[in-house]
C-alpha cells in the first residue's frame, strides 16, 4: 500500500491580475510530473469496491486509470495511452468532463482518502490525460486502433440535440455499428459546452477538438436544423430506426417580478449564449453587440450565475451577485465562488428582487430588494428563505437572472403525443424510453437543469437500451 499523503498536488493557475482582462482558461493544468505525484497518492481501492467508480454517472474505472499513469511512470506516452483507453471506455468526452463536471460531489466525494486528507484529484488527472493524448496525437492514434473495428448493423438512429447527452449517445450508438445522425437547431453543436459555459471555464477549441472525435466515430451532425419546423418529428420516424431525444434545458425560467421587461435585463441564457456562442466579447470583429453597464446584479447562486458574473466582470463592470440564501447554500461550486471572489466578484446574501425600476427611456437604474432570513429546511435539505418585508433601494443600469432552466418547449409543442411532466420535463420509463415506442430521451430533457456528467450517463445508458430494444 502506497505512503498516504494527505495534501493533493494543486494544478497551476493565472494570476487573478492577467485573467480577469480576457476569457482565455483560468486553469493551467497538470504537467506529467505534478500528474504522477498526485497519482501517487491514491490508495488503489479493490475496482468492484472502489467507491469513486460507483460514484461516477459514467462508472469510469478510476483506480485503473491512475494505476496505468504510476506503472507506466518511465514513458509518459504509454502511460497516458493507457489510462485514456481506460477513460474513453467509459466517457467520450474526458477533456470536457475533466474541466465541468462537479468531482467534489461524486467520485470525489467518496474517495477513501477523503476520509483522512483531501480526496485525490480525480476531474484534473482525467483533464491532464486527456489533454496530453491531445497534444501528442496520442488520441487519434487510439480512435484510429477503434475505427477500423466499427462493423455496420444497417440500421439507424436519430439523436435530436447535440449537447452532452446527445453526443454521448451518438459515440456510443456509433462504436455499436449504428448510423447516427445528431440534428441540432442551433449553428454550432455541443449545446451548453459551447453557448453555456464560458471560455476561461471550458475553451471551446476543446469543444470542437472533442466533437471531431465523435465525427470521426462516424456520427453525422447537421446543424441548423430545428426538428418539428425543418424537419417533422414523423419524418425522422419514418426515416430511423430509433430515436434519442437530448434537447436539454435551454428555457430561462424567468419570475414575473415588476419591470424584468426593462432594457438592460437578461437571462443568463440569452447573455452567455452572447459571450460564448457569438464571442459579443469582441464585437465589433464578431458582428454580434452586448452591453454590460457599469454596475451589473447577477440574480442566482448556481454555476450560472457564477460564469454569468465572471463574464461580465471581463469587460470591466463592476458586478454583485445577489442571493437569497447565504453562501453555505449557494449551488455553485467551491471553486467556481472562489474564482469569482479572487476576480472581485462581490455577494450580497439574503436578498431578494422585489421589482426593477427604470428611467423614462425605459432603461433599468435600479432594484429594490427585500431583506430574507432563513427558515425551516426545504426539500433540497437547505432552508428556506423567508420574506421580512423590509425593503431597500440598489442602483444597477445591467441585470442578469440566473435562476434556472427548463426544457425546450419549442420542441416538446411539435410532439403532441410525447409525454411530459407538470415542469415540461420527458417522461421517461427505467430504460429512458419515452411514451412513444422506439423514442428514448435523457439528459436535461428529463431532468431539467442538471449536470454535464448527469447527462452524459443518461447518453450512455440510452445507447444500451437503444441498442438492446432494436436487438429483440
Amino acid at each position: 500500500m502506497p505512503k498516504l499523503i494527505r495534501g493533493r498536488v494543486p494544478t497551476p493557475e493565472r494570476s487573478v491580475e492577467e485573467r480577469v482582462r480576457d476569457f482565455n482558461e483560468v486553469n493551467l493544468g497538470y504537467t506529467f510530473e505534478l500528474a504522477l505525484k498526485e497519482a501517487e497518492r491514491c490508495l488503489q481501492c479493490p475496482k468492484e469496491y472502489a467507491p469513486c467508480i460507483k460514484g461516477c454517472p459514467v462508472q469510469i474505472d478510476i483506480p485503473g486509470f491512475i494505476r496505468a499513469l504510476r506503472v507506466n511512470k518511465e514513458n509518459p506516452r504509454k502511460a497516458v495511452k493507457e489510462a485514456l483507453g481506460i477513460i474513453r471506455a467509459n466517457n467520450a468526452l474526458p477533456a470536457i468532463t475533466g474541466r465541468v463536471c462537479p468531482q467534489e460531489e461524486q467520485c470525489e466525494g467518496v474517495c477513501v482518502v477523503g476520509k483522512v486528507g483531501d480526496p485525490i484529484n480525480i476531474g484534473k488527472l482525467e483533464r491532464f490525460v486527456a489533454d496530453y493524448a491531445r497534444e501528442h496525437g496520442i488520441e487519434d492514434e487510439l480512435l484510429m486502433e477503434v475505427v477500423p473495428n466499427i462493423r455496420g448493423n444497417g440500421k439507424k438512429v436519430a439523436v435530436v440535440g447535440a449537447g452532452p447527452a446527445g453526443l454521448t449517445c451518438a459515440a456510443e450508438l456509433a462504436k455499436m455499428g449504428y448510423e447516427v445522425t445528431i440534428f441540432e437547431a442551433l449553428h454550432e453543436p455541443g449545446g451548453v459546452l459551447t453557448y453555456g459555459i464560458p471560455e476561461f471555464r471550458l475553451p471551446k477549441e476543446i469543444v470542437k477538438k472533442e466533437l471531431e472525435k465523435v465525427k470521426k466515430l462516424g456520427v453525422k451532425i447537421e446543424t441548423n436544423v430545428l426538428v418539428g419546423k425543418t424537419i417533422t418529428f414523423e419524418e425522422l420516424r419514418e426515416e430511423f430506426d430509433a430515436i434519442f431525444i437530448g434537447t436539454g434545458a435551454g428555457t430561462p425560467r424567468i419570475y414575473p417580478w415588476p419591470g424584468v421587461n426593462l432594457n438592460g435585463i437578461y437571462s443568463a441564457n440569452e447573455f452567455l449564449t452572447r459571450i460564448n456562442l457569438m464571442k459579443a466579447y469582441k464585437f465589433p470583429e464578431y458582428d454580434t453587440p452586448i452591453k454590460v453597464g457599469r454596475r451589473v446584479a447577477v440574480i442566482g447562486g448556481g454555476n450560472t450565475a457564477m460564469d454569468a458574473a465572471r463574464s461580465a466582470l471581463r469587460p470591466g463592470a463592476e458586478v454583485w451577485v445577489l442571493y437569497r440564501r447565504t453562501r453555505k447554500e449557494m449551488t455553485a461550486r467551491e471553486e467556481e465562488i472562489k474564482h469569482a471572489e479572487e476576480e472581485g466578484v462581490k455577494f450580497m446574501f439574503l436578498v431578494s428582487p422585489k421589482r426593477f425600476i427604470g428611467d423614462e427611456n425605459g432603461n433599468l437604474k435600479a432594484i429594490e430588494l427585500e431583506k430574507m432570513e432563513l427558515g425551516e429546511p426545504d426539500e433540497t435539505g437547505r432552508r428556506k428563505p423567508v420574506p421580512t418585508g423590509e425593503t431597500f433601494i440598489a442602483e444597477f443600469d445591467t441585470a442578469i437572472i440566473a435562476i434556472g432552466q427548463t426544457p425546450n418547449r419549442t420542441f416538446l409543442e411539435t410532439v403532441p403525443n410525447l409525454k411530459v411532466d407538470e415542469k415540461g420535463r420527458i417522461v421517461v420509463d427505467d430504460n429512458l424510453m419515452t411514451s412513444i415506442p422506439g423514442v428514448f430521451a435523457g439528459g436535461d430533457a428529463i431532468r431539467g437543469e442538471a449536470t454535464v456528467i448527469l447527462a452524459m450517463g443518461d447518453g450512455k445508458k440510452a445507447a444500451k437500451t437503444i441498442h438492446k430494444y432494436l436487438s429483440s
